[in-house]
């Protein structure tokens, strides 16, 4: 688990310092593993089907999904997913964690046909790498089926304040400011924030504790839930306008184990349950122990293109 975690993590503490089918069962002599994604109940290990997790995600106020960053099958299944989840439940929307609130009125105006695509990417600045076709797949899903799409993060300069100044600076901003960042009212503990911090001092296998260790730690961790909270609170508000359910699509570091960023969509939706959904880079033909409670459903992608 640990090695997942911090691929994801590796990738926000690289951005961060530097300003973040079918499912059956298909044997493949090379890879030894199936060819195509296989899904099981995270809890009791049932194999489940993309269009059975589809079924309940239509019934449900939000469906948050964990994807190992530009792997190339997972994104594509979560495309799938999407797709017929909005076919299922044409009120659905999308919310994405790799566009950030201040680029909501490009999008917007790509959404309503103001502007084309390449117009859209240069002032967004889109790549290949940043908005990789699963994700482009999605937004042009939602935007031939007119759904709102929301630039679900906080702007990268305000998570950066958060970790340098901490949230009492990010207090001191303007109204127009503070509408593109959520901060918490408190930070989170157990699992969520042990896990960070294993993952933060595997970073850095050769540091010593200490109180200084201590508080770097305690900053990036601010910036994480700055993170969650923004993106939680999309969600939310896509949930209280109907557009449901909301598919917010995000690292899965955010959401395994019901992470942050669920913690901080449930907390602002008092009574709703998110559905999720993480996609595990292995080959597996059943639930592995390791596995176990990780999302409510766990989807086995294989390993990323980079690991083979």
């Amino acid at each position: 688990m640990i090695k997942v975690l911090l691929a994801c993590v590796c990738a926000w503490a690289a951005l961060l310092l530097a300003g973040c089918a079918t499912t059956t069962a298909v044997s493949n002599a090379e890879s030894q593993g199936p060819v195509v994604p296989l899904a099981f109940r995270g809890d009791t290990g049932q194999s489940a089907t993309i269009d059975e997790i589809a079924d309940l995600a239509a019934r449900a106020p939000a469906l948050l999904l964990g994807e190992n960053h530009g792997h190339p099958l997972g994104l594509s299944t979560a495309a799938d997913l999407f797709d017929r989840v909005l076919t299922k439940a044409p009120a659905a929307s999308l919310a994405l964690e790799f566009i950030e609130r201040d680029s909501q009125p490009a999008l917007d105006d790509y959404l309503a046909g103001l502007i084309d695509e390449p117009t859209f990417r240069t002032i967004t600045r889109r790549t290949d790498s940043n908005y990789p076709q699963g994700h482009r797949a999605m937004v042009e899903r939602a935007k031939a089926a007119g759904r709102p799409v929301l630039a679900a993060n906080a702007p990268r300069v305000y998570v950066r304040l958060a970790r340098t100044q901490g949230y009492e600076r990010l207090a001191t901003l303007t109204p127009e400011q503070r509408r593109l960042f959520r901060v918490p009212p408190q930070l989170a503990s157990g699992k969520y924030r042990d896990d960070f911090e294993k993952v933060m001092n595997s970073m850095r296998p050769d540091a010593k504790p200490s109180p200084e260790r201590t508080a770097q730690i305690d900053a990036m961790f601010r910036s994480q839930q700055v993170w969650d909270w923004t993106m939680g609170e999309s969600v939310a508000r896509l949930v209280a306008a109907g557009a449901t359910p909301a598919v917010l699509v995000v690292g899965r570091f955010h959401i395994d184990h019901r992470g942050g960023t669920v913690q901080a969509f449930e907390q602002l939706s008092p009574g709703a349950r998110a559905l999720t959904v993480t996609f595990v880079d292995a080959w597996s033909d059943r639930l592995r122990d390791e596995d176990r409670g990780l999302a409510d459903f766990v989807v086995y992608v294989g390993p990323s293109p980079a690991q083979n």
